[in-house]
């Protein structure tokens, strides 16, 4: 009796099988993956650099502005003042307050809601407005001192807030004020012309006993930094795209490798029956 099995012979569960077909990703679908993962890694670089500068940029600024703020008190500039090149210098001033004409301003302090008491000042470089320092809500000019005849000022120099904030704007016809524009203030103060006002006012140091009003020297003269977090961000997930890409290629090489020297044709069956398990989670 032979031993081969005929024609019709059931070859059984465990005779050996051909590997099943492959189901590979097409190649266009690998490429276009890795050629948008490979845009998005270089914008997530390029936010990360655009951070650092930021940050370079930061702490040349807070450097700057702490030099001027804690420097010896200097004359005001006579010429036009800019942000990037005055902004809280320390300046000091000899003038005569007109207290008539003083307006108030909506505030907020670590002393609650209340006002800047905004104060115009004659001196002999022009006119200048000084911003005397905080008023509560509850208190009046009665609370408030005013000193009279010539007066030495000295303070951080601060740039016009002209118009008004992100959400209000200034009322000169109603007397509400929410920003320190020392043009619109001088108009309505009938001091100047809109053009003639100094571009600055000056936030003063606090004069005289420590529970007078009002209360200055309250200027904070902080800045957030939060860009070297924000650059590590950035690095973090383009890191993250990089990890990515490196397994679409890894996976499509793998998926393309030849057996393995010495593999049976039934090891690589059994290969891809347990591969296949594995994704249909049998």
């Amino acid at each position: 009796m032979s031993g081969e099995a005929g024609p019709g012979d059931d070859p059984g569960p465990h005779a050996a099988q051909g590997p099943p077909p492959a189901h590979n990703r097409p190649l266009w679908l690998d490429i276009t993956l890795l050629l948008v993962a490979g845009a998005i890694f270089l914008s997530l670089i390029g936010l990360g650099n655009w951070q650092m500068r930021r940050l370079d940029w930061k702490l040349g600024l807070i450097e700057a502005v702490e030099t001027r703020a804690f420097g010896d008190a200097v004359a005001p500039p006579a010429g036009p003042v800019s942000e990037s090149e005055h902004a809280y210098l320390r300046v000091v001033i000899e003038g005569r307050m007109r207290h008539d004409l003083r307006r108030k301003v909506k505030a907020i302090t670590a002393l609650g809601p209340g006002h800047w008491l905004m104060t115009p000042l004659i001196a002999d470089e022009g006119l200048i407005w000084i911003n005397r320092g905080f008023v509560p809500v509850a208190s009046g000019p009665e609370d408030w001192t005013a000193p009279a005849g010539p007066v030495r000022v000295e303070g951080l120099l601060r740039i016009t807030e002209p118009g008004g904030t992100l959400l209000e704007r200034n009322a000169p016809e109603t007397g509400r004020w929410v920003s320190r524009d020392v043009a619109a203030l001088s108009v309505d103060a009938g001091l100047a012309a809109a053009g003639d006002a100094a571009g600055f006012f000056i936030d003063a140091d606090h004069a005289g006993a420590p529970g007078n009003w009002p209360r200055g020297g309250l200027t904070v003269v902080s800045f957030r930094n939060n860009h070297l977090s924000y650059a590590l961000t950035w690095y973090a997930m383009a890191a993250l795209f990089l990890g990515g890409m490196a397994y679409v290629v890894r996976d499509r090489l793998r998926r393309h490798a030849p057996p393995r020297h010495g593999d049976s044709a039934a090891q690589e069956a059994a290969r891809h029956r347990a591969a296949r398990g594995v994704l249909t989670g049998r």
